[in-house]
């Protein structure tokens, strides 16, 4: 696969866009003819040919437009006046974003898709992105760019010769994701789950459920609608998807009589094969992944690979061997002088209650001699914040874990539900929860570290990894 995405074999035959189909596309004014490779948004990142897009967010990409130039940039997407270099000047750059996706969407007769839910979105994004990938020229996001400039990002990106594509839509408050698959305008759409994640920002899981549900907005006339047949929500977010899009066909996921679901698995601690069954036909498949939840998102996986035209075969043999992206149930051997050898299980990229049972559970398959568990806080959950986090107790204790490490004023109320009967340690910062993990663990030991994002325990795993000696290196497993 090359950076834009896009892979199968062979090169793009022509520029991702020319100076006059991006002007044409946003209604801008191009200063001199380029052509671009690709798109990027961030200086540090930006290759050799690409077009970059001074976006205004925490920092003004106009401030960086010169580093662009310096890097390579085939011209920079403005709002500012420029002369005498390659640029393309609108009024605003976020909507000449928007334009140039919705133009990238109109130009292909790819089959598109799109994933929303509270869990398991990204993971099963890339396991289709690995599934497409193998069959022709693929697109899908890069990593979880799936608000409101990832997703006419990832539009933009999207070369004309694209086959098959999956997009991430998410949101943390209400109104994000009905434009968002407006634009994408997917022939199928899947909801993944729904469960308390941005309650701050949407108030609680019932609205949780209506604003998934938005992801139908923009499924194309018979499109398929992908939903969790077990979720609480099921009928709710079928009839919205109907509500959505009249003519959609509706295909489920999850339990014995959704249309994908896991007959049989089998875990040696590292890595698990599944048995499942879609859409009446059986197929076997091996990931690099540990817990109940994965044969859920694989049934999914394979359920809309299906829809897109694919064999279930050809689906589940192009998915073997997928592994987690890191910080998302991704685990490596990692060899730690005066400790000795660590399982790393490194899902710290974000948390909800949902996912952190989910990860527990599945840490609690692992096998290694003892087990230490680092837990950050989960945020934006609202009023109910404490009750949510006591309630992750039966979880910790099923796991049977040697220590608990809890970082963070919002997970302080755990600690009351965990002692006496677990050895457990809080801290306020997670750069302290570094130190008390070290001093914790032992030959043999295997480390779950996950949090919200914004808990900083993603901060441990690398520290760890960056304290692995130069004569014994990190494995993925």
């Amino acid at each position: 696969a090359n950076r834009l995405g896009y892979s199968g074999g062979t090169s793009m035959t022509r520029p991702l866009w020319t100076s006059e189909e991006a002007a044409k596309a946003t209604g801008g004014r191009a200063e001199g003819h380029w052509s671009a490779l690709g798109i990027s948004i961030d200086t540090r990142s930006l290759k050799p040919g690409d077009l970059f897009v001074a976006l205004k967010d925490i920092r003004d990409g106009h401030d960086f437009v010169p580093n662009a130039y310096e890097a390579g940039a085939a011209a920079c997407l403005v709002s500012r006046d420029v002369h005498n270099v390659p640029a393309l000047q609108v009024d605003d750059t976020l909507t000449a974003l928007e334009h140039l996706g919705l133009a990238a969407r109109a130009r292909t007769d790819a089959f598109c898709s799109a994933v929303t839910g509270s869990v398991g979105k990204t993971s099963i994004k890339e396991m289709l992105a690995q599934i497409f990938r193998a069959s022709g020229p693929a697109h899908w996001s890069d990593k979880s760019f799936n608000n409101h400039w990832g997703v006419p990002l990832t539009l933009a990106r999207m070369p004309q010769e694209t086959r098959r594509a999956i997009f991430e839509i998410g949101m943390s408050t209400p109104g994000e994701i009905e434009p968002r698959s407006r634009m994408a305008q997917p022939h199928a759409a899947m909801i993944t789950k729904i469960a308390p994640a941005h309650l701050e920002g949407v108030g609680s899981i019932e609205g949780v459920a209506k604003e998934k549900s938005a992801i139908f907005a923009g499924l194309l006339p018979d499109g398929h609608a992908i939903l969790p047949v077990e979720d609480r929500f099921f009928d709710f977010l079928k009839n919205e998807a109907l509500n959505w899009c009249p003519s959609a066909r509706i295909y489920t996921f999850g339990a014995e009589n959704g249309d994908g679901h896991v007959l049989s698995q089998k875990t040696d601690g590292l890595g698990t094969t599944f048995e499942l069954k879609v859409f009446g036909e059986v197929c076997t498949t091996r990931i690099n992944a540990v817990g109940d939840h994965w044969g859920v998102n694989l049934a999914a996986a394979l359920v809309l690979a299906v829809c897109s035209g694919l064999s279930l075969q050809e689906a589940a043999e192009t998915v073997a061997g997928y592994q987690p992206p890191d910080g998302r149930g991704s685990a490596e051997y990692l060899d730690l002088a005066g400790i000795g050898r660590v399982l790393l299980v490194n899902d710290a990229y974000n948390a909800n209650p949902e996912s952190m049972r989910a990860a527990l559970t599945s840490f609690a398959e692992r096998d290694a001699g003892r087990k230490v568990i680092l837990l950050g806080e989960m945020k934006e959950l609202g009023e109910g914040a404490d009750e949510l986090h006591k309630a992750l107790a039966p979880a910790i204790r099923a796991a049977s874990p040697a220590a608990v490490i809890l970082s963070g004023e919002g997970i302080k109320p755990l600690m009351s539900e965990l002692s006496p009967d677990i050895d457990v340690h809080w801290v306020a910062k997670a750069k302290e929860s570094g130190d008390v993990v070290k001093s914790l663990l032992t030959n043999g030991d295997a480390l779950l570290i996950k949090g919200s994002n914004g808990s900083g325990v993603h901060t441990v795993a690398r520290a760890l990894r960056d304290a692995v000696n130069a004569s014994g290196e990190g494995e993925a497993s």
